[in-house]
């Protein structure tokens, strides 16, 4: 491994709390303490999902906030964002420049191969186009992903998945892709013990048995199927609670649907949870339930299974890739609510089984999902590149 300190740029849309922006930060801590210089650059990250930079303790590095920056379509923002972007590269000459989410990724890698940038990099942390959205979007989210791809070096995937999809749907040639597991902090999950005051908290029963899921309370998240999941099961199995960990703007109308469904005592929400105390909130659970239907790799199942506990999913994306059948939980085909009930169910009646399922889970998490592995990965792939082009 050469000394060479490099010159780093991550940018992302927002800093919410969520999978890629803590991918994102973790990439950033990884290379900053390996004494490389990185700044990133975000748009503004306002609302109910929270601001990851203001819950989580880091080395000190810089950051700019681009306003123009957004997640949603704005030619005018959009156009200012990009010459923004342009002339702070040129400013700055950046060794490597490094986007993630869709619309960063557009406009990031736009201005940086016209600034000349010398390695251009992009994440693939899920996808824009998918089987659920509109197919007008569809070809235009991909005609834009084709141009962006023709504009970096290099593209990385979260999930194997992700690299399929992309080079099925003609975005570049599979020797563009390379696929480099989402790193998370994983000791604290590893080493989780339930917490009896965090139980009585959140007003769980000291003998219930807890089916969990960790996801933002927004569409496509699988709140759609995990209420009805949760109804069924509760009429099986009557010492069943649910805890949601997250917030969004579904909460007013998931409470409708929980206090007509007469489930409101089975019901526990943790609200938004900083990254940091997630492991608290993942212990307390004898499984986790994740029904996602749009998804790079759900890092909550990842969380899971360090922590032991058996998953249950749909084979969507990067699911199955750590969801592995029969071994670390189950995977049932996308919507299939009656199959994800009956491997509740299952799981549930057998303690031997979730037990056996939660070791496999740690590990297959503890060889692929540390994240300085992940920064590692990357910090070489950096060096690579710019020693292919003499610098």
């Amino acid at each position: 491994m050469t000394d060479k300190k490099m010159k780093i740029c991550h940018v992302i849309t927002r800093m919410i709390v969520g999978g890629a922006q803590e991918n994102t930060l973790l990439t950033i801590i990884g290379h900053v303490q390996k004494g490389h210089e990185v700044v990133l650059i975000t748009g503004p990250s306002p609302g109910p999902e929270g601001e990851l930079l203001k819950n989580s303790e880091f080395p000190e590095f810089e950051i700019l906030e681009v306003p123009e920056l957004v997640r949603e379509l704005n030619p005018l923002k959009d156009w200012i964002a990009c010459r923004k972007l342009k002339r702070i590269f040129k400013e700055r000459q950046f060794d490597v420049v490094h986007t993630h989410s869709s619309k960063a990724g557009i406009i990031g890698r736009a201005a940086a191969w016209k600034a000349k940038v010398p390695f251009v990099a992009h994440t693939v942390h899920g996808q824009a186009f998918h089987r659920y959205e509109k197919s007008w979007k569809n070809f235009m989210y991909i005609q834009a992903e084709r141009w962006a791809a023709k504009h970096c070096h290099k593209i990385y995937a979260v999930a194997q998945a992700m690299i399929e999809q992309c080079v099925e749907a003609k975005i570049a040639p599979r020797a563009k892709y390379k696929l480099v597991y989402s790193g998370m902090d994983i000791a604290k999950f590893l080493n989780a013990r339930p917490e009896v005051e965090l139980r009585e908290k959140l007003g769980i029963p000291a003998r219930v048995k807890v089916i969990g899921t960790v996801a933002r309370l927004f569409p496509l998240k699988g709140y759609e199927y995990f209420l009805p999941f949760a109804h069924s099961v509760a009429n099986v199995c009557h010492n069943v609670h649910f805890l949601i960990v997250g917030d969004g703007p579904m909460r007013e109308k998931m409470d409708e649907k929980i206090s007509r469904m007469g489930l409101e005592d089975h019901f526990h929400f943790a609200g938004l949870v900083p990254p940091d105390e997630v492991y608290r909130y993942i212990a307390l659970m004898d499984m986790l339930v994740h029904l996602s239907l749009r998804e790079g790799l759900p890092r909550c199942v990842v969380q899971a299974l360090a922590s032991g506990k058996p998953a249950l999913g749909f084979q969507l994306d990067g699911t199955p890739e750590v969801i592995i059948d029969g071994e670390t939980g189950y995977c049932a085909q996308a919507k299939d609510v009656k199959t994800v009930i009956a491997s509740a169910v299952h799981i549930l009646s057998n303690p031997e089984l979730a037990e056996r399922m939660g070791a496999n889970g740690r590990k297959l998490v503890a060889e692929k999902f540390d994240w300085h592995k992940m920064a590692d990965i990357l910090e070489r792939e950096y060096l690579e590149h710019l020693k292919t082009r003499g610098m």
